[in-house]
């Protein structure tokens, strides 16, 4: 598996797959935004005999970019295929206007997840997964016992866990306060705001910001990666600002994810800052 290859999904994706002992993912190639290619998808499956589960992106873990949705779902779908839809950063694009473009297809995958943990702001373990057919959740965890009482809709026929918190209520209470349009406003300032940082970071001498910044990913390096990865450590130490390694076309990057809804203007005019400090202190190191 080609290093660009291990990129282009959330290591999330793997983890259930090991669960199950089905061993790694096959990849199929992406373009240089990330996204799948949804004429390697078609041949992909059309080399493949057995049931497969189809794997997209919304919001690509490092570029921030969507896969063509409506291309691979009606590949998927000749070929009996379950589709889901990885929607860690960018699934609450689609409560945006602004982003319809984006998700056309998504609504036709069979299953969704996401992480409220970002874009809504609400407790880390607040996962998200939605089946467009509940029949598949309660065949694949509803049990019966003698000693349940249960009822019709009983959520321990959707999820693993018997003993859990009430953790949905932070994620009803973050909707119930922002509303629809509250939620598209929240997803648009984030968008709004990751474009300010890269526009602020091109303006840093040597700094290159390398990816389109389509959504609230932004990547950047410095001319090696050496130098790129002294930029990281200084930013950390810095304080300001959190990004993290990343490596992108077989280049290192830093990443960041603008996902708190109280970044501001201002800090976004003071990560700049730290980066004109921290490459400062590259050059002078």
């Amino acid at each position: 598996m080609a290093e660009q290859e291990k990129i282009e999904r959330h290591p999330s994706v793997d983890l259930p797959l090991r669960f199950l002992g089905l061993g790694d993912p096959d990849v199929v190639p992406a373009d240089e935004r990330g996204r799948v290619r949804a004429d390697a998808l078609a041949s992909a499956l059309a080399d493949d005999d057995g049931p497969v589960i189809v794997v997209l992106q919304a919001g690509n873990i490092h570029s921030g970019d969507f896969d063509p949705f409506a291309a691979c779902v009606r590949a998927a779908r000749e070929h009996g295929a379950w589709v889901h839809v990885d929607g860690a950063f960018g699934l609450w694009a689609a409560a945006s206007p602004r982003w319809q473009e984006s998700v056309v297809g998504l609504a036709d995958a069979d299953s969704w997840a996401t992480d409220a943990h970002k874009t809504l702001n609400v407790p880390y373990d607040s996962g998200l997964a939605i089946v467009r057919d509940p029949a598949a959740l309660v065949a694949g965890f509803g049990v019966e016992a003698d000693y349940l009482i249960g009822a019709s809709g009983d959520p321990m026929e959707r999820v693993p866990e018997f003993s859990r918190r009430a953790r949905g209520f932070a994620v009803w209470a973050a909707l119930r306060s922002l509303g629809r349009d509250g939620l598209a406003v929240l997803v648009d300032r984030l968008c709004a705001t990751a474009a300010m940082l890269a526009k602020g970071f091109e303006e840093v001498d040597e700094v290159e910001v390398v990816n389109d910044v389509v959504f609230t990913q932004v990547m950047f390096r410095l001319s090696s990666d050496e130098r790129t990865a002294e930029l990281g450590r200084r930013l950390l130490a810095d304080g300001t600002c959190v990004v993290t390694p990343a490596a992108w076309a077989g280049r290192a990057v830093q990443r960041c994810a603008v996902s708190n809804w109280s970044t501001s203007e201002a800090d976004a005019d003071a990560s700049v800052q730290a980066i004109l400090r921290a490459a400062a202190e590259v050059d002078r190191a």
